[in-house]
């Protein structure tokens, strides 16, 4: 059996530890050596001064080292040192200065021979120290450029290590992710392959080589990835798509090779690939042809996941919140066969997902995470841990030992819009602009049919907003109707009428809401075919490559029907605007009222605020989320609705 031998990199290491440490004592011992002295105060004398001392009877003892003296004083830490003639021994230089044989018998006289470690440290030493620190130093310089050369040598190797899926704190599992029913289903047949592959592999069943995970950013497809990883127990490596990309040809495919060679030999295991899309676009775009360094990557990637056999028991995981720029090669049967996609959470599965991030947080008695989870929609797994997170520094700031429901209810407001700026001050004519331009987004919402509920207004500053009008849904919706948009831009429009009706005069404070409103008027008549123009979609998106892939929105109509495009929208929105002034001159007094209670107190919230518009005590809002709106294709109308003002003022 062949002797164990230390791997390379320790073996030198030690070595280089042992040669640091010798190199530090020679340099210490040839110190102590040539200036070291004991602790007594020594002084330089003539013979002459000795041969006074002797005369005097001061003399302790005479101590010779060679061609050196060393007197003591009687009753002193003094020492006398001199030197004595070289060829001559110090009694005969005593008597030939007049010390009799009697003095010389009184005296302590000794004689030392010097070790054979001095003689060398003293004689050698100053001659070879140089030399040695020069040696040194070139040895340390060999041994960097050797260092060098050897991480140039492995420059095309990866240092990820796989993260074994082992019971404890940092295991995530299918429990520690909420929502996404489908998207679980579709994985958990993932990790049955891992752990009984041999049930599928007998009927002839292949087991799936890669897993697209896609979906918008913060849904959870990194989360759910290391849940597959802890549900199976393997182990599980992790790594961004960038980390292949370097300025040096060929690092990349290298990089690639190496890691999959790592991946097998750990087999059954899991290989995540985060932002798929850094080198996962399509070929042949921008410049450098099939040279060009992320395409050889992609290639790589493309023959590693093609050279995978049925018994690797190996599982490429990837995710990406842009599939529409991937290489076509990579969506294909045989590499990423599965795709799963990841939706935004609905308002059951906020719910649950707050539940996961708030288990470690003290929530007070009055929290009710149902009622946050109602005020949410839109809101991805990321936004609500996020926003489970603030409400817990609210409390701790505060010096509050749970967190309470007002803790959850700024912190919506603080993922939103941003924090309070109350060092914004604004002089008392435009905190009345900013109320009533407030206020009429609030009382135009009211009373318009088909609009979400005014759950809070505020001209408190937030972000780039002078004030804000928050209305939330009581229920997520997938399709919108044409009724619905129409109140959207009227409440759009309130503010701007409001400022308009009140102080005859308009500020750059509507200058978000117009440009809102001219949007979601120009997708209404060009996307959704909600116009007198017909339902015809006008325009289409074309690809344009130029350095990746890139989207360019080309006509495919007339001149004559652009102008046509342009009337329908002016006429949407000089329509809601005339629907928003009836409405803020038939309940002028409300909007008076809204405006002076928010110049008062600044804040109305959703049950004040009803009880001032119905002028009567109103009933908190009791969730029921059992009339769901049926699935559809999702809009790009967002779920939540604010009207901030003051962005450009």
């Amino acid at each position: 059996m062949p002797k164990p031998t230390l791997p390379s990199f320790r073996r030198d290491g030690f070595l280089k530890n042992i040669g640091i440490a010798l190199l530090i004592l020679l340099v210490v011992l040839s110190i102590v050596g040539i200036y070291g002295r004991p602790l007594q105060t020594t002084e330089d004398v003539s013979i002459t001064r000795i041969v006074d001392e002797i005369q005097a009877n001061n003399v302790d003892s005479i101590t010779v080292k060679q061609d050196e003296v060393d007197v003591k004083i009687k009753n002193s830490d003094t020492e006398l040192i001199t030197q004595k003639e070289t060829d001559a021994s110090i009694t005969d230089t005593l008597h030939n200065l007049g010390i009799t044989d009697n003095q010389l018998k009184n005296l302590n006289l000794t004689f030392e021979r010097p070790s054979g470690l001095s003689y060398w440290m003293n004689s050698l030493l100053p001659i070879l120290l140089p030399f040695l620190l020069l040696g040194g130093f070139l040895w340390f310089m060999m041994r960097s450029a050797q260092s060098a050369s050897n991480r140039a040598m492995t420059f095309g190797q990866t240092t990820q290590r796989p993260v074994e899926q082992k019971d404890g704190k940092k295991r995530v599992t299918f429990k520690d992710v909420a929502g996404n029913l489908e998207a679980k289903h579709e994985l958990e047949e993932v990790v049955e392959f891992l752990k009984t592959p041999k049930k599928f592999l007998r009927l002839g069943a292949r087991i799936p080589k890669g897993v697209l995970l896609i979906g918008p950013p913060g849904t959870g497809k990194t989360l759910i990835a290391r849940a597959v990883a802890g549900e199976t127990g393997v182990p599980f490596f992790s790594i961004s798509g960038s980390d292949f990309v370097e300025m040096f040809v060929g690092v990349g495919a290298s990089r690639v090779r190496d890691l999959f060679r790592k991946v097998k030999h750990r087999s059954p295991a899991i290989l995540f690939i985060d932002e798929l899309d850094a080198v996962g676009r399509q070929r042949g775009t921008g410049l450098g042809g099939g040279h060009d360094e992320r395409e050889q990557t992609l290639n790589q990637i493309l023959v590693e996941m093609d050279g995978f056999e049925q018994n690797d028991n190996v599982i490429v995981l990837a995710a990406t919140n842009r599939p529409d720029v991937l290489d076509p090669a990579l969506l294909r049967p045989g590499r990423f066969d599965r795709q799963v996609t990841m939706e935004l959470p609905d308002i059951r599965e906020r719910e649950e997902i707050m539940k996961i991030h708030s288990r470690h947080v003290p929530l007070a008695d009055d929290s009710n995470l149902r009622n946050i989870a109602e005020r949410t929609p839109g809101f991805s797994g990321a936004d609500l841990a996020n926003l489970i997170n603030e409400a817990a520094i609210f409390a701790a700031r505060h010096n509050r030992n749970q967190v309470l429901q007002s803790d959850m209810t700024e912190s919506i407001e603080k993922v939103m819009l941003g924090p309070e700026r109350r060092s914004r001050v604004f002089s008392d004519h435009e905190k009345k602009v900013t109320a009533y331009h407030e206020a009429g987004h609030a009382v135009v919402a009211y009373y318009m049919p088909h609009t979400d509920p005014v759950r809070k207004i505020s001209i408190i500053s937030r972000g780039h907003a002078g004030g804000y009008t928050l209305k939330l849904p009581e229920q997520d919706r997938h399709l919108h109707t044409k009724t619905e948009f129409i109140g959207e831009l009227a409440t759009l429009m309130g503010g701007f009428t409001a400022e308009q009706k009140t102080f005859q005069d308009i500020t750059t404070g509507a200058s978000n809401d117009l440009s809102k409103a001219t949007a979601l008027a120009r997708r209404i008549v060009t996307e959704w075919g909600m116009s007198d123009l017909g339902p015809i979609t006008f325009g289409h998106k074309d690809e344009f490559v130029f350095l990746g892939r890139d989207l360019h929105e080309s006509r495919n109509y007339s001149e004559d029907t652009a102008t046509k495009i342009d009337a329908a929208i002016s006429k949407f929105i000089s329509q809601a605007c005339d629907q928003a002034a009836e409405i803020l001159n038939k309940y002028s007094e409300k909007l008076e009222l809204i405006a002076q209670t928010l110049i008062k107190q600044e804040t109305i919230e959703q049950v004040e605020f009803a009880e001032l518009m119905s002028g009567q005590p109103a009933v908190s809002p009791v969730s029921d989320d059992s009339n769901q709106s049926p699935p559809g294709e999702k809009t790009a109308s967002p779920a939540v609705s604010t009207q901030p003002s003051g962005a450009a003022a």
